[in-house]
């Protein structure tokens, strides 16, 4: 089997699956994506489940380097503003270069519902999660209990849709239209306190 047209073949198809949903996501979708001739993308991945399957390998793939890539950069904003910027850039990243990553995330999450299989192979990425905010806050000397970073992490969760969406009304309310205040305001919830240049 020729590993880089594999590659090719998920790169493709988690494409398809941000561009066209799930009902979008066929082996014909993927072999016109990926520059292939007709055929190729089941003679990879023979069923529809395999076709998920292989996506979602490829979004865990794609979040472990992204978690290795903030890894190497160092130990996390020290401060509460210095957070705050961190988790405003992050979300910026959603709506920005990362979309197709995260839509594409979600996509497979809403699959999930119906694929037990599915949940478990994205468990990995969620549950990191918590663990990856509840650092950021030890990091930045606010406290860090279990419920503070569900807490930041589920605020965070449920702001993707409505952010990547982009229906102006529903942004305003939900305070993402500018997304520096949404990210401070979120912190102020989870851990009150002064920032560093209020104290």
């Amino acid at each position: 089997m020729n590993q880089h047209r594999k590659d090719r073949l998920c790169a493709a198809a988690a494409a398809v699956l941000a561009d066209a949903g799930g009902r979008g996501l066929t082996h014909r979708a993927v072999d016109a994506a990926a520059g292939v001739p007709l055929g190729t993308t089941k003679n990879y991945f023979p069923t529809r489940d395999a076709l998920l399957r292989a996506v979602a390998e490829t979004c865990v793939e794609q979040y472990r380097e992204l978690a290795d890539r903030l890894a190497a950069a160092g130990p996390g904003p020290a401060g509460r503003a210095g957070l705050a910027a961190l988790l405003a850039g992050l979300l910026r990243d959603v709506a920005g270069p990362g979309r197709p990553r995260v839509v594409a995330y979600l996509e497979l999450q809403a699959e999930a519902t119906r694929r037990p299989w599915l949940a478990a192979l994205l468990d990995p990425i969620a549950a990191a999660d918590f663990a990856a905010y509840g650092h950021l806050l030890r990091t930045a000397g606010l406290e860090a209990g279990p419920e503070r970073a569900r807490a930041l992490t589920l605020a965070l969760h449920g702001a993707l849709p409505h952010l990547l969406a982009g229906a102006p009304g529903t942004l305003a309310a939900a305070g993402l239209d500018d997304l520096d205040a949404f990210a401070r305001g979120v912190l102020d919830c989870v851990c009150p306190g002064p920032y560093e240049e209020d104290a």
